[in-house]
């Protein structure tokens, strides 16, 4: 079987497709005052901004920031089978279920969605962030990248960059941290202390979301 390549004109077209689904599905008499259209959704897509690093979300987990609020957006199952520390459920179908209205009008915490990869985890921030919702992020690789590069991380070569051996040792130490398993001590590449990693701040105030948003 060939491969078949998708060309940029292809995959933008394909991302316009959904967000009109995903639009159209959102209820007229909520959305109306605060809407953002299509291409605006877009040009953020286009920015990646909606990501947070796996390093990123595992320092606030070790650090215990109370300002992390992770979302499980998979099925009840899958959830209960693993999850993220601390991590609620909110499958992706609820998502506009009035029970959780409260966790995401808030300018409080970071709520940040993850899946197994990212697809389902981008729908919900498209859905959300056209509602006019803020403080809304995406787990960069999803569950996937996390057990590889947080839980199962690879030591590079010895004669790596030091900002190299400095993300495994940070990834090392926080595998070891949550629960990813003991490792050997051969496998440390440097005496260097973990590098931190800035991640974003939330308002600090909440706000609610009907008025505008950014």
């Amino acid at each position: 079987m060939k491969n078949i390549s998708l060309t940029p004109r292809m995959l933008i077209t394909g991302v316009l497709l959904s967000l009109g689904l995903i639009i159209a599905a959102v209820p007229k008499n909520t959305t109306k005052p605060y809407k953002l259209t299509a291409p605006q959704i877009l040009d953020e897509l286009k920015s990646g901004t909606q990501y947070l690093e796996p390093e990123q979300v595992a320092q606030m987990l070790v650090e215990k920031d109370p300002y992390l609020q992770l979302i499980d957006i998979r099925p009840q199952n899958e959830f209960e089978k693993f999850s993220l520390q601390g991590a609620i459920n909110i499958p992706l179908d609820n998502l506009l279920s009035d029970e959780f209205t409260e966790v995401f009008d808030q300018d409080v915490k970071l709520n940040v969605f993850y899946g197994n990869g990212t697809t389902q985890a981008n729908e919900g921030w498209m859905l959300l962030r056209q509602l006019g919702y803020r403080n809304i992020y995406v787990l960069r690789g999803g569950l996937n990248y996390w057990a590889e590069v947080i839980l199962n991380p690879t030591a590079p070569p010895s004669t790596s960059p030091n900002d190299d051996l400095a993300k495994y040792d940070f990834r090392r130490g926080a595998s070891q941290a949550l629960g990813g398993g003991e490792m050997a001590a051969s496998q440390q590449t440097s005496k260097s202390p973990a590098a931190k990693v800035p991640g974003p701040k939330p308002a600090g105030k909440k706000k609610k979301v009907a008025g505008g948003c950014s």
